[in-house]
């Protein structure tokens, strides 16, 4: 039994550890309004925090207020979750006694003190209770810990793990967990099909050693308590505990706090047990023999214990009556107590623990709570220890003070009173023994020495952008004199430069101009001249895949002045000779439009009318392809007709037909369309005759009262004849008719009166304020739904620009490079220009390459690439060309990487701009802080006009047409919201029953919860279809049947739909606006059961599959086909899984085929193949024959081989030919060369062969892993209709272009969050080709599903704005820009417009002092000067800015001259570098800029790898000792920063627990000589937490490497994260070492991708990935290295080049 208990221990933990290195490191929180439900293991938390290096044993409050910032930062980020804490758990601390106080004092504190949801009702995790609780509640994750404090624990977290996994539910590691302001990211471990098939086939075994484990842990137990409490048991001691209270609550019976009761109660009860301990010890003493009682040892006496018990009451005392700023400031005694303690400790935590856990007993006694974080401060037990031991005896006689004397009394009275088994002594003297509880140790007070912390000042500067930044705050910080040594040992960098033949200061090339070129833009060589055109070429063919767009020449017709409208309208012009013969001509023209289409209809009419008549659907279709082509209006009205009259013969015979039971209404639902069309688009065009026709028609329906306001002049015979035909009727009313089955075919509002300045439609609205915001030269936000329009805004922006000159830019800022190629392209397709040599229309310019980017007018690029342009200070006068920004998908702002670059995008550009989103639920916030960035950027051309205007006129030949531009410029920002779809979306679940795939309508309102709508209402962006509405009036109506609103939200009572014929899409939304509005009175009103039923009936059933459900993605695909819902974009979260289920549904379709595959026809194609082999030899060989003999062979012997050879090929192809039920490719979508066009492009790439398999049966994948070619294949194949199915990750979300008719999620994850959801759901119905989108939920959970529908999406938050590097390039820009002014103008932009500090003055104050910081920082290290000045590497710096702060560490490693030393070659003279100088030199770079941790506990997994070592090793010896040296340096900066930041502390907040807003605040006590005595360490105590100080902890502490930041005041909203420090060991919170992974110096030992893969377990594309970009920092060094030294043969350049050379080649190869 013990060896399988033990062997399936083993097999769980080796599980968890094998997954660990592949948990993906991430943010837990991307939709930061509301997250997912998840849960927190309480154990975890506890041990988590009780493990924080800055707590010292028996400090409670401490413990609670790292618990309460851990659990306030979670839900500050959006977490939504419940704590939950097993019975079993307990068991683990059985061994710690203190914890299991603590664990009690912890449970009840969160569920008395805080809102949280706390459980503590299921036993174990193996419960059946919290089986069905997981399985009802569906959380995401939960957060657990994966060590305990003991191996036991550790078991019972991995029982969890394993739990949970086999629920579905992910696991969330609380080691190497990091914060910022708007995200926690942590290590986040799936669960995937494996891990629950190892449960399932082990669930016996589990079950089993879980049992024992318990059994174990109760022995355990009990042991503990015989050696302690004798021959009592633990329900004796229960017992013991509930007569104690039972008599303190006679002796109290008005109640107490809980901390007076505890320490009375704990202090008698644990007396009592002592006192017989002592007993049974003298009575086992005098049965033992004289050596066994010296075995036994000594132990304190009961005189002793008294004492100790005082001292514990005085401690109390103080706790009750000091405020936590006294407390704070207590002294920290560092002595240990005694051995002889050790027992008493035990005995009193056991007491506490059983008096805590049972006070849930004596309800109706008024016990407060509050203080439960405050039970026990074992660090002040010892300060007042020490002074009775040590300065009390000698002589310090200091009194305790009255209220504290008094309360001490009435504390040590009750005790005596509640022990009934002795006499205790009196409360004075508190000592009466000469025992010592301390142990002697040499300096046992803690020093809060401040010689080790650094001058507290600032250096001082003199600089015109430090002054306007900060001047308000500079008066009150403390600067250092000139002749302070930090100020006068300034570095420099000369030496360096002078040593090595360098030149620092030496302007470098930037991003730019090393981003790879696709074209040199100067050079005529005739081949490179084919590839551009060929590169055009294809543009071209690209984006009009995008688009069905023809191309437009535009002509530079210079800036037009904005034109009176009022008086162009008033004033009536004469018509003109030529005017009137061009409207006659245009007259003409329209004539032969007319006749010409009249013609076409007569041509096509009757093949049209007879496939309608054959079948109704099909020449339905062909009817509606020639609508849309026909011009004419009166040609359409006929074909109207013809279609109206087709379905009215269909219907009739549809419904006379014998044996029909239920009517088809797709039939009339087509008749009806035809009515609306006729009604609402050709009304002025129809007769009394075709309007007879139509209440016919009506009246066949059954809509005789429709009929009748159409047309009423029926004579009686007709209404005879009509009244026979009942049987036509459809049953329903008109109104419901129309909402319930022609819902998506309603028509739409559109505007008919034509915009001159847009000719492919007719704009709305909101799309003519847009072009209005264009024409104005204004900016604007923009929010609209995906599909809605908003981008032809930004076309329209372009157009305008390039019309107006040759010199001015639009720049397109991309969120991805996918967008970023995509634009692109649509541009070049768009519009051609005639320029000047050397310009063109379009450039692009990412981080891979680069096209034209300087020399086009359109400018498509990315965040990060336009920030390098904006903040090169050469490029200002590119800049300065700027006339139009365009942001697309702005809510990145919010984003989760680079979201600072949009802040400073949005801040730096002096220009108007379009920010377009589908997504921002704060837009009037984001408008409001961009207004203010206008009115700053007025107020400075304003300051500056005329000084520009002066130079600008003596400039160049463009400068007065910049300037009249200029000129124009509003600075209006107005806010455009639109929120109509003009697709309707319905949301289906898909699940697997009997092994098939079904779906189920899933309605809206089964996401929403009665307390939901009670909260917030319906979701501003919860649309219904017509259907779902019609839905919910009959759920409403079938509940509450004496409804009072039933009649008038009858569909036939509608005011809005009584008598019409042509209910439009607005009338359904205001239908559905007025259910909403009545559904949540009956909520408000009194009737929640009503509406309770009504989202019940609303709801689904859903079903749960306990297997795979990723195995049944085929025959999802398959029933899509089936159903007519393809194309589709299927969302998947994991790389893996995207490719997997392209490739597992082309293997389904593959095995579909073999099994309708003749079963000899595999061996007809092979003799076919060969027989063709045979007969081509035979032609060659006949030719050659001819060639030889030079005489012509007979004609018959060659065409006879061509014949058989042309017969063959078709045979074969016939019998290698997929049949069209084993594809889901379009062979019509595009022919062949296009086809062939697109494949040759992948031909070398990693995906190449792989997609083309893929795309001939129609299916694709789509993720960040692939290239651009690759993506670009699947984008346009999709396009094009020849790909229907595509499995992608998030990264189609942002704004790609491939609409399609249905989305599938099919697999959950952290990013599938509101955000997500409605960018990815939004790409279902393809506008002009589908009237409703389907949104399809596979293996979703429910909840998910609900939370996901009725989200709000997320609110932009700032992000924190700042870093060294940017400030850096701050001070670059101010210095070295072209105009300087306009420069320090954009730097000051930046730091004053910060999301983060937008009306938050505090975030101001502490942005200003971390500006400053960062400023002393770059002085201190020699990259700018006192006179903000770069100087030195600061180029070099600011170039490698995305690595912040490895870039800073590695100039200062080069500084130090480190590199040289390691770059030695072979021999002297020699140019190159040995294996292991190679290797060496890969080990440091590894360890700076590729940094990917893995978590601790990986390094206990005792697994062999095959070629990786996986674990990198540390930095060499002296590099290693370089950065302790400087990472200690600037911690001591960085602590001395805190020091004056601290500051801005909000006191009131520092002395609150975070989360209950407890205060531990009040009056010094003063009249307590003793008391100011032992609180007298006021100094050194300015930037910790009050509460951590109750630790030990001093300003000094600051300086430990790795010190959380839960040691600095939270208040003042800066932490480590800011300091640029690179420890090269990094910690979890319990201290445990987190490796680094070796993947960059294992590829370059042995070159393998798989190897990264099996070893270091980093998915294929990842990996290729993360490898690609430490190859580019390898090369971005070695070019910069190159550009500073003038010493050709320099080794450190020489062997980065090496370096950079081989990892290339490397990477090229895979």
């Amino acid at each position: 039994m013990e060896e399988h208990y033990t062997v399936i221990l083993e097999k769980m933990s080796q599980l968890i550890l094998e997954n660990m290195p592949k948990a993906d490191y991430s943010s837990l929180f991307n939709d930061f309004v509301e997250s997912e439900f998840f849960l927190i293991d309480g154990d975890s938390l506890l041990v988590t925090c009780v493990c924080e290096k800055s707590l010292k044993p028996g400090q409670s409050l401490h413990f609670f207020y790292l618990v309460e910032r851990y659990l306030l930062d979670v839900i500050s980020k959006g977490g939504h979750f419940a704590i939950v804490f097993f019975k079993d758990a307990e068991y683990a601390y059985f061994s710690v006694p203190e914890l299991l106080t603590l664990r009690t004092a912890l449970i009840m504190h969160l569920q008395k003190n805080t809102d949280i949801d706390v459980w503590t009702e299921f036993s174990g995790c193996l419960s059946k209770e919290w089986c069905i609780s997981l399985g009802q509640r569906c959380p995401y994750f939960l957060i657990l810990a994966d060590e305990g404090l003991n191996d036991q624990q550790t078991h019972l977290f991995n029982f969890l793990a394993i739990q949970s996994w086999a629920m579905k539910v992910n696991i969330v590691l609380f080691s190497g967990q990091a914060s910022d302001i708007l995200r926690l990211y942590a290590y986040f471990m799936q669960s995937s099909y494996l891990e629950q098939l190892f449960f399932e086939k082990n669930a016996r075994k589990i079950m089993m050693a879980y049992k024992t484990l318990i059994q174990q842990l109760e022995k355990y137990r009990d042991l503990n308590l015989t050696t302690l409490f004798g021959d009592l048991k633990f329900n004796n001691m229960v017992e013991k505990a509930c007569e104690t209270m039972s008599l303190l609550k006679k002796l109290w019976p008005e109640g107490s706090d809980i901390r007076r009761a505890l320490c009375v109660t704990s202090c008698s009860l644990f007396l009592e047990m002592y006192h017989s301990f002592l007993e049974n010890r003298e009575k086992k003493a005098s049965e033992q023999t004289c050596e066994d009682r010296q075995e036994q040892g000594s132990c304190l006496t009961l005189k002793d214990v008294e004492d100790f018990c005082k001292l514990h009451c005085l401690s109390v005392v103080f706790q009750l009556h000091l405020p936590l700023s006294q407390r704070a400031c207590s002294r920290f005694v560092t002595s240990g107590w005694i051995k002889d303690l050790k027992t008493v400790f035990k005995m009193k935590q056991w007491c506490e623990y059983f008096i805590l856990s049972n006070v849930y007993m004596f309800k109706f006694w008024s016990l407060d709570l509050l203080h439960l974080s405050d039970l026990s401060d074992e660090p002040l037990l010892k300060n007042i220890a020490f002074y009775y031991e040590n300065e009390n005896s000698e002589g310090l006689n200091l009194n305790v003070g009255d209220v504290i004397m008094k309360e001490y009394v009435h504390l040590w009275d009750t005790v005596s009173k509640l022990v009934g088994n002795f006499e205790v002594g009196n409360p004075f003297p508190l000592r009466t023994t000469e025992r010592h509880f301390l142990k002697k140790t040499p300096s046992p007070i803690k020093e809060s020495s401040q010689k080790k912390m650094p001058n507290l000042g600032f250096i001082p500067m003199s600089c015109a952008l430090v002054d306007e930044f900060t001047g308000d705050i500079l008066k009150d910080l403390p600067f250092l004199k000139s002749d302070d040594p930090i100020v006068s040992s300034l570095v420099k960098h000369k030496e360096f430069d002078e040593l090595v033949h360098w030149h620092s200061h030496r302007p470098l090339s930037d991003d730019y101009d090393r981003t790879k070129a696709n074209f040199n833009e100067r050079t005529r060589d005739p081949r490179y001249l084919r590839s551009v055109q060929k590169y055009h070429r294809f543009q071209r063919f690209y984006g009009n895949s995008l688009e069905s767009v023809s191309s437009k020449l535009i002509i530079t017709q210079g800036a037009k002045p904005k034109k009176d409208c009022s008086k162009s309208r008033s004033t009536k012009t004469r018509e003109s000779k030529a005017d009137i013969i061009a409207r006659e001509n245009k007259k003409r023209l329209i004539a032969k439009e007319e006749q010409r289409e009249e013609q076409k209809w007569n041509t096509l009419s009757s093949s049209i009318e007879k496939e309608m008549k054959n079948n109704l659907r099909s020449g339905m279709k062909k009817l509606e392809e020639f609508l849309k082509s026909c011009k004419s209006n009166s040609v359409k009205v006929q074909a109207e007709k013809a279609g109206l009259m087709a379905c009215l013969t269909a219907w009739k015979e549809h419904c006379e037909a014998e044996g029909e039971t239920t009517k088809d209404f797709s039939i009339a639902v087509y008749m009806m369309k035809r009515i609306h069309s006729l009604l609402d688009k050709h009304s002025e065009l129809l007769q009394e005759a075709d309007q007879k026709v139509i209440a016919r028609c009506l009246t066949c329906l059954g809509f005789d009262e429709l009929a009748n306001s159409l047309y009423s002049a029926q004579d009686k015979a007709d209404d005879i004849k009509l009244k026979k035909m009942n049987k036509y009727s459809v049953g329903i009313g008109p109104s419901r008719f129309q909402l319930q089955y022609m819902g998506h075919h309603l028509i739409r509002e559109e505007r008919k009166d034509p915009d001159k300045r847009v000719q492919d439609f007719i704009p709305d609205k909101w799309q003519r304020e847009l072009l209005d915001v264009v024409d104005n030269n204004e900016s604007a936000v923009i929010v609209a739904p995906t599909s809605s329009g908003k981008t032809y805004a930004s076309y329209y922006c372009m157009e305008k620009v390039l019309k107006e000159s040759d010199e001015g830019v639009v720049v397109y800022v991309s969120p991805t490079k996918a967008l970023v190629n995509q634009v692109a392209a649509t541009v070049q397709n768009r519009y051609t220009k005639i320029l000047p040599a050397g310009q063109v229309v379009c450039g692009v310019f990412t981080r891979d390459y680069r096209q034209d980017a300087l020399n086009c007018q359109v400018l498509v690029t990315v965040p990060a690439c336009f920030e390098i342009l904006l903040l090169a200070p050469h490029r200002q006068s590119w800049v300065n060309r700027i006339r139009y920004v365009i942001f697309d998908e702005v809510h990145c702002l919010g984003g989760e990487i680079g979201a600072e670059i949009w802040e400073h995008l949005l801040v730096t550009i002096r220009c108007p701009f379009l920010a377009l989103s589908a997504t921002i639920s704060n837009p009037q916030h984001l408008t409001e802080w961009l207004r203010s960035v206008k009115r700053y950027w007025k107020e400075v051309d304003s300051a500056m006009g005329e000084k520009i205007l002066s130079k600008r006129n003596s400039d160049s030949r463009g400068s007065r047409h910049e300037d009249q531009v200029q000129a124009r410029q509003s600075y209006n920002v107005r806010l455009v919201i639109y929120g109509e779809r003009y697709n309707d979306l319905e949301k289906h679940v898909c699940s697997v029953r009997q092994g098939e795939v079904c779906f189920d309508h899933f309605h809206p309102c089964a996401a929403l919860t009665i307390d939901h709508i009670e909260k917030y209402g319906f979701p501003s962006d919860l649309a219904f279809s017509p259907r779902e509405s019609i839905q919910l009036y009959d759920a409403m109506l079938q509940v509450w049947k004496s409804w009072p609103q039933a009649q008038n939200l009858c569909p036939e009572n509608f005011p809005l739909f009584k008598n019409k014929v042509v209910i439009k899409k607005m009338d359904a939304r205001k239908y559905e606006e007025s259910l909403k509005e009545e559904f949540t009175n009956w909520v408000k009103n009194g009737n929640e059961e009503q509406a309770r039923m009504v989202l019940q009936k609303l709801s689904l059933d859903f079903h749960d599959y306990s297997g795979r459900m990723l195995n049944f993605f085929p025959h999802l695909v398959e029933k899509l086909r089936e159903m007519d819902k393809l194309p589709a974009l299927f969302f998947l979260f994991n790389l893996y899984s995207v490719e997997e289920c392209a490739k597992a549904t082309w293997n389904f379709l593959r095995e579909k085929q073999e099994k309708k595959r003749p079963p000899n026809a595999d061996k007809e194609a092979h003799i076919m193949i060969n027989k063709l082999e045979k007969v081509e030899k035979s032609l060659k060989k006949q030719k050659k024959i001819d060639e030889k003999s030079q005489k012509a062979s007979r004609l018959d012997q060659i065409s006879m081989y061509e014949a058989e050879h042309n017969q063959l090929l078709k045979r074969l192809e016939k019998n290698l030919e997929i049949p069209q039920d084993c594809t889901y490719a379009d062979q019509k979508a595009i022919d062949d060369e296009s086809l062939q066009k697109v494949f040759r492009r992948v031909n070398f790439q990693r995906y190449g062969a792989l997609l083309k398999i893929l795309a001939r049966r129609g299916i694709g994948f789509h993720h960040s892993s692939m290239s651009a070619k690759e993506k670009q294949l699947v984008e346009m194949l999709f396009r094009k209709g020849f790909i229907k199915v595509v499995t992608a990750t998030g990264t189609l979300a942002l704004g790609v272009n491939m609409p399609c008719k249905s989305v599938v999620f099919a697999q959950n994850s952290v990013y599938l969050d509101a955000l997500n959801f409605r960018q990815m759901s939004g790409r279902a119905g393809r506008r002009g080709q589908d009237l409703l989108g389907d949104v399809y939920f596979f293996n979703i959970p429910p909840f998910k599903i609900q939370k996901l529908i009725k989200s709000k999406v997320p609110e932009l938050r700032g992000q924190f704005p700042l870093s060294i590097s940017l400030i850096l390039r701050l001070m670059l820009l101010a210095s070295k820009a072209d105009d300087p002014e306009d420069g320090k103008a954009k730097a000051l932009s930046v730091l004053r417009h910060s999301l983060l500090s937008f009306k938050r003055p505090r975030n101001t104050d502490m942005l200003k002092l971390y500006f400053l910081y960062s400023l002393q920082f770059l002085v201190k290290e020699g990259y700018i000067d006192q006179e903000g000045n770069p100087t030195g590497f600061a180029g070099l710096v600011s170039h490698l800015h995305y690595h912040e702060p490895s870039n800073l560490v590695f100039v200062s490693f080069l500084i130090r001259g480190l590199f040289h030393n390691l770059c030695q070659p072979t021999h002297e003279g020699s140019k190159h570098f040995s294996e292991d100088v190679m290797e060496k030199l890969v080990l440091v770079l590894a360890n700076l800029f590729g940094r990917r941790y893995i978590p601790a506990k990986f390094q206990d997994a005792n697994i062999k790898f095959d070629q990786s070592k996986v674990f990198l090793d540390d930095l060499p010896e002296d590099f290693s000792e370089a950065l302790l040296e400087y990472n200690t340096q600037v911690t001591e900066d960085f602590a001395a920063f805190l020091l004056i930041v601290s500051r801005l502390a909000d006191m009131k907040q520092e002395y609150q627990l975070p989360l209950s807003k407890i205060e531990f605040t009040g009056k010094e006590c003063e009249d307590s000589p003793l008391a100011s005595h032992l609180m007298s360490c006021r100094e050194g105590r300015t930037a910790v937490s009050p509460f951590v100080c109750l630790s030990g902890n001093f300003d000094v502490d600051l300086l430990r490497p790795g010190v959380s930041d839960n040691v600095i005041l939270h208040s003042i909203g800066i932490g480590h994260i800011q300091a640029p420090v690179l420890w090269p060991q990094r910690f979890d919170i319990t201290g445990r070492k987190l490796p680094l992974n070796a993947y960059a110096l294992d590829f370059y030992k042995h070159g393998s991708l798989k190897a990264l893969t099996q070893d270091n377990r980093i998915h294929y594309g990842t990996a290729y990935q993360v490898l690609k970009d430490f190859s580019l920092t390898i090369k971005s060094i070695s070019v910069s290295l190159r550009e500073l030294c003038e010493n050709e043969e320099d080794n450190v350049v020489l062997a980065f080049e090496q370096l950079s050379e081989s990892y290339s080649e490397k990477l090229r190869i895979v």
